[in-house]
């Protein structure tokens, strides 16, 4: 049997294509029918050429669905089930799984600390950008939603950037009443400055170059927006709050914009990148003894780095000043487990409504199209989500 799926074909080139469809590999795996599934801005530095991704990986980490088939040692799930599934595959015994840390389980990936669904270097586990998904240790991986297609844009973010979002709030420990600086407006951007929103954060300052993105934060997430094209970011909070903000959230990553580069229009430019500039930033905006959480997207190696050292992972942090002012750093992916049976059920309670971040629902089949336009950040397009 075959089924359609979003099928990497090198740098800028993803297409939809019949693969074999997914089966039922060990007692305790289901297989899901997919409702929704959604691009990732993580999805990007593939789709780039921007990491060692071989053409034929299966994209799509962000997924959920119905459960169609059931193995014989799953027994908390059974055919029907409408479940959203975190990014991270985990095994739930190992020792990083049991202490909370199920980004980094030490069994599902063999010689790497974690795993995940359709993405380089992160296991053999095939993505959930298709019609259906197999979903390992699924008692543990597998989070039950209410029946029904309510909440549906709400809930598929639960996948990732909700609780990465959230996540990045906790690396910085931001407390009620706090003043945080978030940079980066994109999807896990916008879910932290919510985040922020709900833990009570007195001052949320966002920073980004996209107004329909910029305008997204100030309508719901009740932030201040900052525009690094137009002046120094820095100088720009600064000049608002009186001094340093006490948290700082870093939601861009490696593919950091430089705002002191030339450009010649408005589109996207790789030239322009320089993968310490937001870090820096944070460092100059946040005030002694304060707090940087990274949920921000850096990696080891890179091959379209903008010089030699980046190229190897290394980066031109200001660790002298981040001394000097006794800040302190958290970073990692997230562990979508802490934090999603929570955030689900603020959802469920009409507590928190992140939908607002998608911006396009299609159908798989206009995945290429999408593709090209997200990774052209283009104005409008946030978060896409995509319907077999």
């Amino acid at each position: 049997m075959s089924m359609e799926a979003v099928v990497y074909q090198g740098p800028h080139d993803v297409d939809v294509e019949e693969v074999d469809e997914p089966e039922i590999e060990h007692p305790n795996d289901v297989v899901i029918d997919i409702t929704t599934t959604a691009i990732c801005g993580s999805d990007l530095h593939m789709y780039e050429g921007r990491t060692d991704a071989d053409p034929g990986i299966v994209f799509g980490h962000e997924n959920m669905g119905i459960v169609d088939e059931v193995g014989d040692g799953v027994t908390t799930l059974e055919e029907g089930d409408r479940v959203v599934l975190p990014f991270n595959v985990a095994c739930g015994v190992c020792k990083n799984c049991e202490n909370g840390y199920t980004g980094f389980c030490l069994n599902v990936n063999p010689g790497f600390a974690g795993g995940a669904y359709g993405y380089v270097a992160m296991g053999p586990y095939k993505g959930g950008q298709a019609e259906r998904l197999r979903v390992p240790f699924a008692d543990f991986n597998a989070l039950k939603l209410p029946e029904g297609r309510e909440h549906e844009d709400s809930f598929i973010l639960l996948a990732d950037i909700f609780p990465t979002g959230w996540h990045g709030t906790e690396l910085a420990n931001l407390q009620p009443g706090e003043s945080v600086a978030i940079f980066g407006a994109g999807p896990v951007g916008l879910m932290a400055a919510y985040s922020a929103k709900i833990k009570g954060a007195a001052e949320i300052y966002v920073v980004d170059r996209v107004d329909s993105r910029l305008e997204l934060a100030e309508k719901h997430c009740d932030a201040t927006p900052i525009n690094f094209e137009e002046s120094d970011p820095v100088e720009q909070i600064k000049s608002i709050h009186g001094g340093g903000v006490d948290k700082g959230v870093d939601a861009v990553g490696y593919q950091a914009i430089d705002p002191e580069t030339d450009v010649s229009d408005d589109a996207y430019d790789p030239a322009r990148e320089n993968p310490a500039v937001v870090l820096n930033q944070l460092i100059q905006v946040v005030r002694a003894t304060g707090q940087l959480g990274v949920p921000g997207l850096y990696v080891p190696s890179d091959p379209g780095a903008p010089d030699e050292m980046a190229a190897q992972g290394r980066l031109g942090i200001d660790f002298g000043k981040f001394f000097e002012k006794g800040l302190k750093v958290g970073t990692g992916q997230c562990n979508v487990k802490e934090y999603n049976r929570e955030l689900r059920d603020l959802i469920i309670q009409g507590r928190a409504d992140p939908s607002f971040v998608v911006s396009h629902r299609v159908d798989l089949e206009e995945a290429p199209e999408m593709y090209e336009r997200f990774d052209n950040r283009e104005e409008g397009v946030t978060k896409v989500l995509l319907e077999p």
